[in-house]
């Protein structure tokens, strides 16, 4: 009797494994081919985690290359008086004769640069997956490679633009750099048209070796024409504000910004912090109370930050760290001292660093809340809040309060805005919130908010009248401040009117020689909980040792109790010893700013930042860190072993992270190309869609960000057509270029099939004309905004709406076409 054999289960199975490079490691075919598709979506997702975090590191040390300098020495401009040009003592302007003007000039054009290296580093991913794809196919053609060029192509200008369109709310942004902005639009159409030329009209289904050179030599052609553009050659108008500052590294006035701006935004001097504008900005911070020596250094680091304009390539590293969890490129506040950091930045005409401002009360009309912080008992239910309107009263004005919570929770400890305290019967210890105003928009012009735009409330477990104490026993003042200002607190309850008497003593420093002395009596209302005392500082203009006096506080009323804290030591000081304290805040402010840059100088801090959460600031980091800090932590363990980008100018780092994204292409390409097997997906479907979105969405998060925090459009939406430029010069030039050398040596021919590929591109060209041409209507219609972000909120959302219903279309017809349901021939 013949044997019939057992039936093989998984022959019917896909196996998946032809014409890959790297895989697989293990042989997995028998598996259940459910298993093994979730198994390789997981890991391609994985990897398009790793392949950002290494290209975070590539754009580190780009950034490294192109943010080196050299010193330029230029003839000194004389001070001109009078209508003539003078010179004292041998000085002239600021200079001696002598001494030659010399200022940092960044060696790469910032153009060149986001057109080179920069679009490089956020297409390298796609760039490498063509160039690998075909190397590893034995030099030919396949489908995933190019697919990713298109999908993301159209992922980055249709998706991505129309994320960063509707992001930005109540206000508008426009392209500064229009010029470069059109070029690029022109050649990133013209990319796409010559694709089709190729692959259908000069030698349909082959490419051959000439086209791949001028499909390549287009890479720097583009350059040359944007930089052209940028700085007026060739007929092309000279940008607005594009003067020599234009070269300065620090010092870059964007479109239509004068000298005075650009100074005030920078917030360095000569590429320093400068110390009378960090004293400014302190002043301005000390009238938030409770805020020390630290906390205005951390905000002042904060402000030098936010002011400096920032490139693509920066927002897409703070993306792709926020991510997985690593060290932030902006320093973290805490609750507190970022109400307080939003409330210098949202005052209606808040001084910029260096330039002190006074609320001009004759003018305009005043609003603040009558104190800075109050206390209140966890019984009281709803309670009062005084605003206070002072100045010109003339006119309506409207503000808004909410609330922001701090350790006291909204619908858990209170009711915002009425305001309302809820008594849960459970013994919890002090917790607080803040009220924040706003102004809001009525057509009156003449208002702005007090120094008390933001009000801490408290909140108590006991209705006791108090305790009352100086906060610290010791103060620091410079002789030349003109006064000093001494916090008075009341804890642990605030029930009832109380009050307490106070007195100066003389010691070294003398009443009326020293300072002006005497005696008063502070009264706490109803749930306040701060007074302060004032006492003006006599500055003789004479050098003298330190001096100090004290202040008393005694006789407390109303049932108020005198804490142990009831004399405090108020120092005088010189100028020397002043400065000592300023050295003092400008070492902390650096250190802040030096431990957000974008990369570390040494391998063992790369390291360190590798291995610990938020970068070793455990401080602030949040169980959402921790989580994504696991996930990714060995990823950036392995990339953490390429050498720092201060190496050998930045270029030891850039070779080693190119060679890991290749290799981590290779990869995601054998992943990518096995799960679209496992689901039934030909490779073009799996990139123009997995893949494409994959490897964009860092630059996503990245342009949205730029899109909210820049003052333009540039760095969110104007590189987009650069680097899809970039993506068919380089993505697919370098390809076909190593392809057709090769087969020329071998006296074969290049063959590329269009099919497919040729259709998605002609879909591709199509939209994209559409969305360039909206972008164009939305800058010069007044009812689009007459900008290509934000704008009203109608046009706004349509806008957002019409790009995203593009690329649905993109994508629908090109699956069509490929699965053979649609059949266009052209």
């Amino acid at each position: 009797m013949e044997e019939v054999p057992a039936p093989n289960l998984t022959s019917s199975w896909p196996q998946c494994t032809e014409n890959l490079l790297l895989l697989p490691i293990l042989d997995e075919s028998g598996w259940r081919v459910e298993v093994r598709g979730a198994l390789y979506l997981a890991a391609l997702l994985y990897l398009f985690l790793g392949v950002a975090i290494v290209t975070d590191i590539f754009m580190a040390a780009i950034e490294s290359i192109t943010s080196q300098t050299r010193k330029v020495y230029m003839a000194k401009e004389r001070a001109k008086k009078n209508g003539s040009y003078s010179s004292v003592g041998g000085v002239v302007a600021g200079l001696r004769e002598d001494e030659p003007e010399v200022i940092e000039v960044r060696v790469w054009n910032d153009t060149v640069a986001n057109l080179t290296l920069m679009s490089l580093g956020t297409s390298a991913p796609e760039i490498l997956l063509a160039i690998v794809e075909i190397v590893g196919n034995g030099f030919e053609a396949g489908d995933l490679g190019p697919g990713t060029i298109v999908g993301s192509a159209a992922f980055n200008l249709l998706v991505i633009t129309a994320i960063c369109l509707c992001g930005v709310a109540g206000e508008t942004r426009r392209v500064a750099r229009i010029k470069v902005f059109i070029v690029t639009s022109l050649f990133g159409f013209l990319a796409y048209i010559w694709m089709l030329v190729v692959l259908k009209l000069i030698s349909p289904d082959l490419v051959e070796l000439w086209e791949a050179v001028v499909t390549f030599l287009l890479f720097p052609a583009l350059t040359v024409v944007a930089y052209s553009a940028d700085r007026g050659w060739c007929g092309f108008a000279r940008q607005r504000g594009n003067k020599r500052q234009l070269e300065l590294g620090p010092m870059q006035p964007q479109d239509g910004e004068s000298e005075k701006m650009v100074q005030e935004r920078n917030l360095l001097s000569d590429g320093k912090l400068d110390k009378d504008s960090l004293v400014a900005f302190i002043r301005e911070v000390r009238k938030f109370p409770g805020l020390t020596n630290e906390d205005a250094a951390l905000l002042a680091a904060a402000k030098v930050n936010d002011a400096q304009p920032h490139s693509k390539m920066w927002y897409r590293i703070g993306a792709v760290r926020n991510l997985s969890g690593s060290r932030r490129l902006q320093p973290q506040l805490s609750s507190r001292l970022r109400e307080v950091y939003t409330a210098i930045n949202e005052h209606p005409k808040a001084p910029n660093i260096g330039e002190v401002r006074v609320p001009d009360s004759t003018a305009n009309a005043i609003v603040e809340f009558h104190t800075a912080t109050v206390a209140v008992r966890e019984s009281i239910g709803k309670f009062h809040v005084n605003v206070w309107r002072h100045g010109n009263l003339e006119g309506t004005v409207k503000v808004k309060v909410e609330s922001i919570d701090g350790s006291a929770e909204v619908g858990k400890d209170y009711v915002a805005v009425t305001v309302e305290i809820l008594d849960d019967n459970q013994w919890e210890p002090t917790e607080e919130f803040f009220l924040k105003l706003t102004i809001l928009d009525n057509g009156n012009s003449n208002v702005e908010l007090g120094k008390i735009s933001i009000m801490e409330v408290t909140i108590l477990d006991d209705d006791d009248p108090g305790i009352v104490s100086f906060e610290k026993r010791g103060m620091l003042v410079k002789e030349s401040s003109g006064f000093v200002r001494v916090t008075v607190v009341r804890r642990r309850g605030a029930s009832g009117e109380i009050g307490v008497k106070w007195r100066t003593i003389d010691r070294s420093a003398i009443s009326g020689r020293d300072f002006k002395g005497g005696s008063g009596e502070l009264v706490f209302k109803h749930y306040e909980v701060q007074q302060d005392i004032e006492i003006p500082i006599i500055d003789d203009m004479e050098p003298e040792k330190d001096e100090h006096f004290e202040i008393e506080l005694f006789e407390p009323s109303g049932g108020a109790k005198i804490g142990n804290i009831n004399r405090i030591a108020i120092t005088i000081t010189n100028d020397d010893a002043f400065n000592t304290v300023v050295d003092h805040l400008m070492v902390l402010t650096k250190t802040n700013i030096d431990a957000i840059r974008v990369h570390r100088s040494t391998w063992s801090q790369q390291i360190k930042d590798a291995l610990t959460v938020n970068g070793g600031d455990i401080e602030n980091a949040t169980n959402t860190d921790y989580l994504l800090h696991f996930v990714s932590f060995g990823w950036k363990a392995v990339f953490s072993l390429i050498p720092p980008p201060t190496m050998f100018g930045g270029w030891l780092c850039f070779i080693m992270a190119l060679f890991g994204i290749g290799v981590m292409t290779a990869i995601i390409g054998d992943v990518a190309r096995t799960f679209g097997c496992l689901v039934g997906l030909p490779d073009h479907v799996t990139a123009i869609t997995l893949v494409a979105i994959g490897t964009s969405l860092p630059d996503t998060f990245a342009s949205l960000s730029a899109a909210r925090q820049e003052r333009t459009a540039d760095s969110a939406i104007g590189n987009i057509n650069g680097s899809n430029s970039v993506n068919v010069f380089l993505g697919l030039g370098l390809p076909w270029l190593l392809a057709t050398i090769y087969h020329q040596s071998q006296g074969t021919k290049f063959i590329v099939p269009a099919e497919s590929l040729g259709f998605s591109v002609m879909i591709f060209a199509i939209v994209a004309v559409l969305a360039i041409g909206l972008l164009m209507l939305r800058r010069y219609l007044k009812f689009f905004g007459q900008a290509e972000l934000g704008g009203p909120t109608i046009p706004r959302v349509g806008s957002t709406v019409l790009l995203l219903l593009l690329w649905v279309l993109y994508i629908t017809l090109s699956i069509l076409q490929i699965f053979d349901i649609i059949r266009v021939d052209f």
